[in-house]
């Protein structure tokens, strides 16, 4: 069938053309805005999952009805920076926020004061002004700058929410990648985000994150659990899985076997990601109009290969000999999560000589840690590729310490 044609989306945050298995995290969006619309307040959400489950698919669904609803979205894809980056990146945005809320013409006194603060809050890494060039305002004094992140975000957070009520609109901050912040820029989005919750203003923020963020913001706020959710997104169950293969194809006259169907899900297991790459291949190699069993079969070799070399090739190729011989040996004792003991033992370490390794790899976003003492791949099958790229398990040896010289 013609490449042109192809329905199906394998690339990174790409929406595919049946988004499914997501409808409790829409509705709940839906709601949050509403009620947040009606001066109510409402706990948002940071959504959970491994890599390539659809949680940056999810947060452009949410764009797309926050933009529907007249709501002000700010986005923005967590990098790890410092304060003074975390602060120049976040001005910007809000500096742009502010500026759709009304143009600088027809600002009233609460948008004058908003831009006022917003200014005071990056004077602290932009003396010159340029991140609040157009703005047109002298830096409010006493708002925004004490020295102390949370506390200045909080300000800009309030002068912005009250000229968002005042226009009877609303700002959404979409934040994906959220683990990548540090837990003092954590503390102050969630001190900040507390406040709008106190005074009831239409300011909100919707992350998405891997599946530890969740205990980190617990451990930068104790009160995180209770001004967000955390939903789990993860594999589509068969029915949905199957929906999000045979959907786009019917939109293009092509129809799936039974027998097909039921393959394609075995082999991806249900992972989305991966159920857009096996449609993708199994694209090109079939004539249709209907997709059979042995066109699944002739596209894995396809499959596999993309996935090999891309997907999970630029994971592996970030790392340095001993992290690669790290995750190896977690592949050699399973796809579940392994304990740090065990690994070591494979290894022929001991796990507080790995300690430091292990938490790069965590760092990295190519580990997490779903209970104390344990380690889990952050994508599916990682383990079946390890074993492909690296038959055998070569463990660097060990760097002697330096001696301490004489004195």
């Amino acid at each position: 069938m013609r490449a042109l044609t192809n329905p199906y989306t394998p690339n990174a945050g790409a929406e595919p053309e049946a988004v499914v298995g997501r409808d409790d995290q829409l509705d709940s969006f839906d709601l949050l805005l509403a009620r947040l619309a009606r001066g109510r307040t409402e706990q948002s959400m940071i959504i959970t999952g491994l890599r390539g489950v659809g949680k940056t698919v999810l947060l452009g669904q949410f764009r797309t009805k926050a933009l529907a609803q007249e709501w002000v979205v700010v986005e923005q894809e967590v990098s790890k920076h410092d304060e003074a980056d975390f602060r120049r990146d976040i001005s910007s945005r809000l500096r742009a926020a502010l500026l759709q809320l009304s143009p600088r013409v027809r600002w009233t006194d609460r948008l004058r004061h908003a831009a006022a603060v917003l200014k005071s809050f990056s004077l602290s890494v932009d003396a010159a002004g340029t991140v609040t060039a157009g703005t047109d305002v002298e830096a409010a004094e006493g708002f925004a700058d004490h020295a102390d992140l949370a506390m200045d975000l909080t300000d800009v957070f309030l002068a912005l929410g009250e000229a968002a009520e005042e226009q009877e609109r609303g700002v959404v901050l979409l934040f994906d990648e959220v683990q990548f912040l540090s837990k003092v820029q954590l503390e102050a989005l969630i001190q900040a985000l507390h406040k709008m919750v106190q005074r009831k203003l239409p300011i909100t923020l919707v992350g998405a994150g891997l599946p530890q963020i969740a205990e980190l913001a617990g451990d930068a706020k104790s009160y995180a659990e209770r001004l967000f959710k955390f939903p789990s997104i993860g594999n589509l169950d068969d029915d949905d899985a199957k929906s999000a293969l045979a959907r786009p194809a019917a939109e293009e006259g092509i129809t799936y076997s039974t027998a097909a169907l039921d393959d394609a899900v075995s082999i991806t297991g249900g992972y989305p990601y991966f159920v857009q790459e096996l449609g993708y291949a199994v694209w090109t190699v079939a004539r249709g109009p209907e997709i059979g069993l042995d066109d699944i079969r002739a596209a894995v070799p396809a499959y596999e290969a993309k996935l090999d070399a891309s997907f999970f090739r630029v994971r592996l190729d970030r790392t340095t000999e001993l992290q690669r011989a790290y995750l190896r040996a977690m592949a050699q004792l399973g796809p579940a999560a392994q304990k740090a003991a065990d690994v070591a033992e494979v290894m022929g370490r001991t796990s507080t000589n790995l300690g430091p390794t292990r938490a790069e790899l965590i760092s990295m976003g190519l580990l997490w840690t779903p209970q104390h003492g344990y380690a889990a791949f952050t994508v599916p099958h990682f383990d079946r590729f390890l074993l492909r790229a690296i038959p055998t398990l070569d463990v660097p040896p060990r760097r002697p310490r330096p001696r301490a010289g004489r004195s």
